[in-house]
């Protein structure tokens, strides 16, 4: 039972990032979003997400994991329930990034208390593979619920619906799962603000920028913001004993490469999602439930991929796998940059099935020789922060690719016009990524393989 909790928070989590996709045009209808700001809809939880879990899993050491995740599960569906009665956009944007708070604070201590109550073993394999089959699938469940909750009981559901899930997972935490040890430790908190102002500000100027132009008082001072706190970021991290982003990451791109990999990656398949949802329900005249079925083979194709790449990574290498992803990322977004180009009533929903496959097939190649590379890679006294690295700047370039992206959409001519330029523009961050990763990933020897 403590297993079945555990993977039902992450399940929670994973599908709330995409079940509010296929939501945003009747969200962005009700509440008066703008083109540019409804994209705030899912940047503001990515990038507390993001932002915070950075500090979180620290957090969760020193007030117990079992706290932790109960009281970020309680956050989280507070700002659900929040979210579901908005009545305005400023109202659901401040009530996203409060999820994002909840999930940061919940997340790291999902796997920590997963592995203190499993024994090594066959016990332990089963309960990963559920987890991993919650993170493949969750994306699938979100969308195929986001679809059919906001055409029948409308948009507001794909928030309540985390309520009574919520409340089973807080019942079955303090039920079924024990408190395990804690441990006093220095908490970068002015690295993580920084770093959180920092995203913010970026994003915040990006997509101002759509609305008020590159010259606003607005958005220059929003950049001006950024770079400061940027400064102030490497400023605490230098003097910090166990900074939230340690400089050693980027001494040399061959630590650094893969991860701003995964800085843009995720940018991409955000974008793509973001833009597909406005296609089809707003230039091809989906209904919710079918963009979400439009969907599903990307969510398909990426659980396919992923549950293969395992087992071919000790064979093939990280390389041989990871560049072919990437380049299914590519083709994938521009596939589709062609079917918005030649948008129109009568496109078949078969147009957009078929590069969302290739997407899809493309993303469960990526992810995880990516993180191979980024653990292997890492200063073996930074593997802890490594991880929630990866974690986190996942989040992050979903939330500021985004917001480049809405740019590019307002300046080449808004929906009718620019969302196949657009799309092609979402491309570009998947190629940088295949160029990082294909010139600085190295290839992780076999145990019984001596170092060069």
């Amino acid at each position: 039972m403590a297993v079945v909790i555990l993977v039902l928070t992450q399940l929670m989590f994973v599908v709330d990032t995409s079940i509010v996709n296929v939501a945003l045009p009747d969200i962005g209808r009700e509440l008066g979003f703008s083109s540019a700001g409804l994209s705030w809809v899912i940047t503001a939880y990515a990038l507390t997400f993001g932002g915070l879990i950075l500090l979180s899993g620290k957090v969760g050491s020193v007030i117990g994991p079992r706290r932790a995740l109960l009281l970020g599960v309680t956050v989280f569906v507070t700002a659900s329930v929040i979210g579901g009665l908005a009545g305005s956009a400023g109202f659901l944007v401040g009530a996203r990034a409060l999820q994002g708070v909840g999930a940061a604070l919940a997340a790291p201590s999902v796997m920590v208390l997963l592995m203190g109550v499993t024994t090594p073993g066959p016990q332990r394999s089963r309960a990963m593979a559920l987890f991993v089959l919650a993170v493949g699938a969750g994306a699938a469940v979100g969308l195929l619920a986001g679809g059919v909750l906001t055409q029948t009981l409308g948009w507001r559901w794909v928030m309540f619906v985390n309520a009574p899930i919520g409340v089973l997972v807080l019942f079955g935490t303090w039920r079924n799962l024990p408190e395990m040890g804690r441990r006093r430790t220095a908490l970068d908190v002015g690295g993580a603000a920084a770093s959180i102002v920092a995203m913010v500000a970026l994003v915040f100027a990006f997509t101002s920028a759509a609305d008020r132009g590159w010259t606003s008082s607005v958005v220059l001072g929003a950049f001006a913001l950024a770079v400061v706190s940027l400064v102030v970021l490497v400023a605490c991290e230098r003097r910090h004993p166990h900074p939230v982003m340690p400089l050693a990451f980027f001494s040399s791109m061959r630590s650094a490469g893969p991860l701003l990999s995964m800085l843009v990656v995720p940018a991409g398949q955000v974008g793509f999602l973001f833009f597909t949802t406005l296609l089809t329900q707003q230039v091809l005249g989906f209904t919710p439930i079918q963009t979400g079925l439009a969907l599903v083979p990307f969510t398909l194709g990426l659980i396919a991929t992923n549950q293969l790449t395992p087992r071919l990574l000790p064979r093939l290498g990280e390389r041989l796998i990871g560049i072919p992803g990437l380049s299914g990322l590519v083709l994938g977004i521009a596939w589709m940059a062609l079917v918005a180009a030649d948008a129109g009533p009568d496109t078949s929903i078969v147009t957009v099935l078929l590069p969302s496959i290739l997407l899809g097939a493309g993303a469960g190649a990526t992810f995880a020789p990516v993180t191979a590379v980024i653990m292997h890679q890492a200063p073996s006294e930074h593997i802890g922060a490594a991880a929630s690295l990866n974690q986190g700047l996942q989040q992050l370039g979903g939330g500021m690719g985004l917001a480049v992206l809405t740019s590019v959409l307002a300046a080449t001519g808004g929906l009718e016009h620019g969302l196949g330029t657009t799309l092609l523009a979402t491309a570009a961050f998947p190629l940088v990524g295949l160029t990082l990763f294909g010139v600085w990933a190295r290839r992780i020897p076999a145990p019984d393989t001596p170092h060069a």
